[in-house]
């Protein structure tokens, strides 16, 4: 049986039953095709550079397309998540929710603006491009910037949505796939908040490899993931972290991210305002 690493990465892990589903399911994908894996806790906030410097990490979920897409990491995507929602249209597709305080005045993104937008780091899709590319729209030449008071920065999805929640920011946009697993398990906390818009589907976040990692181990996750929502054992650990499956994934996929991207750096909008 070959060894191999992956990481646990804690962007997804809203609760620790998620976090446990996770690592099963991704256990099971390796035993099907007598892979074992030894799992490595990443927390949040730790640089994603270092967690690629491994040459042996044949199995790191993102948690964004960004870096992918503006090749500033070297990674051979294997697979992507099929998140269980409408919007996905049962593929590997996510999007970012634009979110308020529940009890907030605002109705729509419009009545935002002029307010408090907050975001978590430059190189977040969810969070910064999706947001940047979705705002686009709504600028004009009288009016380049919508919003008047700025907090970057925030540097996770979670204080990002505790931004919202305690007033610090007006809107913010938050990951939907983590919103989704947040309304699974923590109903009450997600209920703090509203979506009042939501930017175009990206291509979700992939489950990658060190391109260190021989072809024919990436190749062999690659069909186990495929087949994985034929097995007896899916259907309860997909409930848990609300998915139906996986898909294939590969480089250019992600090409549309840096599309928006360097859309809105012709319009001249390096960073949401």
């Amino acid at each position: 049986m070959d060894r191999v690493a992956t990481n646990g990465h804690a962007y997804y892990a809203v609760t620790p039953d998620v976090e446990d589903a996770c690592r099963e399911l991704l256990t099971r994908i390796g035993r099907e095709v007598d892979i074992a894996f030894d799992f490595l806790s990443y927390p949040l906030l730790q640089s994603q550079e270092e967690l690629w410097s491994r040459s042996d990490l044949a199995c790191v979920f993102m948690t964004c397309g960004y870096p992918i897409a503006m090749r500033h990491l070297a990674v051979t995507p294997i697979a992507g998540p099929i998140p269980s929602a409408p919007w996905a249209r049962r593929q590997a597709l996510y999007r970012s929710d634009l979110i308020v305080k529940a009890d907030s005045r605002f109705r729509t993104l419009s009545e935002t603006f002029g307010g408090r937008l907050g975001w978590t780091t430059n190189h977040s899709h969810s969070a910064f491009n999706a947001l940047r590319y979705h705002l686009l729209q709504y600028r004009t030449a009288d009016r380049p910037m919508l919003y008047s008071q700025f907090v970057t920065d925030l540097g996770s999805v979670r204080k990002l949505f505790d931004a919202v929640c305690d007033g610090t920011i007006d809107v913010g946009s938050l990951d939907a796939y983590w919103y989704l697993l947040l309304q699974r398990h923590q109903p009450d906390l997600a209920a703090r908040v509203r979506v009042i818009e939501s930017t175009a589907t990206a291509p979700m976040p992939a489950l990658a490899a060190s391109p260190a990692v021989p072809p024919e181990i990436v190749d062999r996750l690659a069909i186990s993931f495929n087949s994985a929502q034929h097995q007896g054992w899916f259907r309860r650990l997909a409930d848990a972290i609300v998915i139906v499956g996986f898909a294939a994934s590969a480089l250019d996929d992600f090409n549309i991210i840096r599309a928006r991207d360097q859309e809105a750096i012709r319009a001249g909008y390096p960073l949401p305002s």
